[in-house]
């Protein structure tokens, strides 16, 4: 089935190894054992079930949008309502939380929409109070970088869907493969951070210093890599004709991708604010 939209709309056929919504997630017709994580069946469509429709452009654009309808409004309500002194809990809960959703998600065959909305909701409750404490703390009280951030997040998405039309970028699984392990090696080293951070132990890298300014431009970097998945993965599943109800994959990968990705230019502008 072929895109209705000129801009993902490339002659690419649907081969084994493309198209993958987020890190870890089964790909559309993969080989078996193939990027699919431990002890998860390959996820293979012949096309959308007798009596369903298959899984369009549209589907995606608006599950999408209702994704991240929910992400902003939770987010605007945990910024206002939100007190202080759980600041901290509501953070680390929704970081935390989001992750363990984020990973059910990610190995499940068969997409939950309702988890999906959950998933949202949490991100939602973490980049609010995340934003307002980055805010106060570190911009010198300025929420401009906010709509900064938001607009160079959306820019970025749509530069880099540019750039995988125009410049006919090719998800091969060698390239896959690459962006999969670069990821999970990043996510690692965070995830060490955090754990030494409890400790007592600071690195800089979930900082906002010269460190964390690198850290943060190097997430960036695999936004924009993971994008070029996500923009591959609806491009394939719509010409498969997958199954409507994988649009919410889709939705949820990109969701997953354009919240990395506007944290980390939220960082950047922050710490370049920090230190006029």
């Amino acid at each position: 089935m072929q895109s209705s939209n000129p801009v993902l709309n490339r002659s690419s056929a649907f081969a084994p190894g493309h198209g993958q919504a987020y890190p870890g997630a089964a790909p559309y017709g993969h080989q078996p054992g193939q990027y699919g994580g431990p002890g998860v069946p390959p996820q293979q469509y012949q096309g959308a079930p007798a009596g369903s429709r298959p899984m369009t452009l549209d589907d995606v654009i608006v599950k999408t949008a209702i994704t991240l309808g929910v992400v902003a409004a939770v987010g605007a309500v945990s910024w206002i309502a939100v007190p202080d002194r759980l600041v901290l809990p509501a953070f680390l809960g929704g970081a935390l939380l989001a992750f363990a959703i984020a990973m059910v998600l990610s190995f499940s065959r068969k997409i939950n929409p309702a988890l999906v909305m959950v998933y949202a909701a949490l991100e939602g409750v973490f980049l609010g109070v995340g934003s307002k404490v980055i805010v106060n703390l570190f911009a010198k009280g300025d929420a401009s970088i906010v709509a900064q951030a938001i607009l160079a997040t959306l820019v970025t998405a749509a530069l880099t869907l540019g750039a995988y039309k125009y410049f006919a970028i090719k998800v091969t699984p060698r390239f896959q493969k690459m962006v999969i392990l670069a990821t999970m090696g990043f996510a690692g080293v965070l995830l060490v951070n955090l754990v030494l951070g409890l400790f007592g132990i600071t690195t800089g890298i979930g900082g906002m210093g010269p460190m964390g300014l690198l850290f943060a431009a190097l997430g960036v970097g695999l936004a924009v890599f993971n994008l070029i998945l996500d923009f591959d993965m609806v491009e394939q599943g719509v010409r498969a004709g997958a199954p409507q109800n994988e649009a919410w994959r889709a939705a949820f990968g990109l969701t997953v991708t354009l919240v990395w990705l506007y944290w980390n230019m939220l960082r950047i502008l922050a710490i370049l604010r920090g230190g006029d």
